[in-house]
């Protein structure tokens, strides 16, 4: 019951937004740190962190994966995922997210949430990461 009241709230907050945010496309949705959290906790979602592995290795949020946008290989890594699986993507501080969120839109994928603000301000806010040892 909490899962579904979770999801419907997650969906309302979502289409309110996307009435608020201008997008190319309805593919892609600019998601705050509120609605970052709600989306954690679906299950069928791709976590990516599109920063390089050394800002990666400086600390990450939980359960997300890192593919470097500024990687030779990013076009082949992107296509590794799975285009009709919403993908959750997010960086230093939104730019480069908002430039792979594009680039996935332009290779097919379905649904992108680019979590504005990046990494910077999840930690601002007060959200825990992942530091390495």
């Amino acid at each position: 019951m909490k899962n579904i009241f979770g999801i419907a709230l997650l969906i309302l907050v979502l289409s309110i937004s996307s009435c608020q945010q201008s997008s190319k496309n309805d593919a892609i949705q600019v998601v705050t740190t509120e609605e970052m959290q709600m989306l954690l906790d679906l299950d069928d979602v791709q976590l990516i962190d599109v920063r390089t592995p050394e800002e990666y290795a400086e600390g990450y949020i939980a359960n997300f994966q890192n593919i470097d946008f500024l990687s030779e290989t990013f076009d082949e890594d992107i296509l590794k995922l799975d285009k009709d699986k919403p993908v959750i993507l997010y960086c230093k501080s939104g730019g480069r997210s908002a430039e792979c969120a594009e680039k996935m839109l332009d290779a097919g994928f379905t649904k992108i949430y680019d979590f504005k603000g990046g990494i910077t301000k999840w930690e601002h806010e007060g959200h825990a990461v992942v530091v390495p040892n």
